[in-house]
């Protein structure tokens, strides 16, 4: 069976659904897509047209969140979903929705804030520092947020992580939030992070 994922590289919704699928293990055929020019099977698909999605060839999985579920229940050799502990798999979702919502929000505005004049980018960025802060109370101890190894939330967190601390890498480096930081480079810097973003 031919397993397709439409994706597009820099996409942080693309960039999680390849995680799982790499870090599952499943045979995936990626279809890079260009967004000026999105493929005709993308649309028959998902006429909304956005990425990441699935074909598993027995279903088509729209929403990154499911692709990293789907892939998570085919093989999940170090507990991503934290079936171990029930209560750390709930805080898992709490913060992914939060992440999804309210950071994403801050994000956009922050990497943006020209399209924005209400307000400066250091207002934008303060305005997210409560999860920085957040993240840098649960990483107290442990490398990973919820866990002693990675779990989906640390994977579904990762990419806008990574594009917050892209817009102003000077003062993210010096930022009061070193093992946010750590955290973020050990991700960045795995093996699995770098084979998802091979051109």
């Amino acid at each position: 069976m031919r397993v397709i994922l439409y994706s597009f590289r820099r996409c942080p919704w693309a960039m999680r659904a390849r995680l799982a699928l790499r870090y599952a293990g499943c045979e995936v055929e990626i279809c890079e897509v260009a967004m000026k020019n999105k493929p005709a099977e993308l649309l028959a698909l998902s006429p909304k047209g956005t990425v990441p999605v699935l074909d598993t060839g027995a279903e088509v999985l729209g929403e990154s969140l499911d692709i990293m579920r789907w892939a998570l229940t085919q093989n999940d050799p170090q507990d991503w979903r934290l079936q171990a502990n029930p209560a750390a798999a709930q805080q898992a979702e709490t913060l992914i929705a939060r992440n999804d919502t309210t950071f994403k929000a801050h994000v956009n505005l922050y990497k943006y804030a020209e399209r924005y004049p209400e307000h400066s980018r250091e207002h934008y960025r303060q305005q997210a520092e409560a999860w920085l802060a957040e993240l840098e109370g649960l990483l107290a101890g442990r490398a990973y947020l919820l866990a002693d190894h990675p779990s989906m939330a640390d994977a579904a967190l990762l990419p806008l992580m990574r594009q917050f601390a892209g817009v102003e890498p000077q003062w993210f480096a010096e930022a009061a939030y070193p093992r946010v930081r750590s955290w973020l480079e050990g991700w960045l810097a795995s093996e699995l992070f770098k084979a998802i973003m091979v051109r």
